[in-house]
């Protein structure tokens, strides 16, 4: 069973900048792929970007040359850094974890919201 929590959502204006975090426990973190979607009201849940164990990372168009995920193995943690924020990013992110060797993320956390005024 894994655990995760996200931590580090809130309220910003449009064009700044919120990290978010989301520690794991009970798996071996370094083996699984991490990854944080969002979900805005009336929209479906959509990949923001994912990262391997191995560090390769891919992100959706929309958030390209704004959003940075890493990962801090040592820590069971991983980040999600969002700069130039817009109204659109409004959302509730989930960090997601992927076990090893599966083809989809299993594992959900309760999701932190972040709202960006204009």
């Amino acid at each position: 069973q894994v655990q995760l929590v996200e931590s580090g959502g809130g309220l910003v204006q449009a064009g700044g900048s919120l990290r978010l975090s989301c520690a794991a426990s009970g798996s071996i973190f370094s083996s699984n792929a991490m990854g944080w979607y969002r979900q805005a009201p009336g929209k479906q849940r959509e990949l923001v970007e994912s990262i391997t164990s191995g560090g390769s990372t891919n992100y959706a168009d929309s958030v390209k040359g704004r959003f940075t995920i890493s990962r801090d193995n040592a820590k069971n943690t991983v980040y999600l850094q969002m700069n130039s924020l817009k109204p659109e990013d409004t959302a509730v992110y989930y960090c997601a974890s992927k076990t090893y060797g599966l083809g989809q993320f299993d594992y959900w956390g309760q999701g932190t919201q972040v709202t960006v005024s204009s």
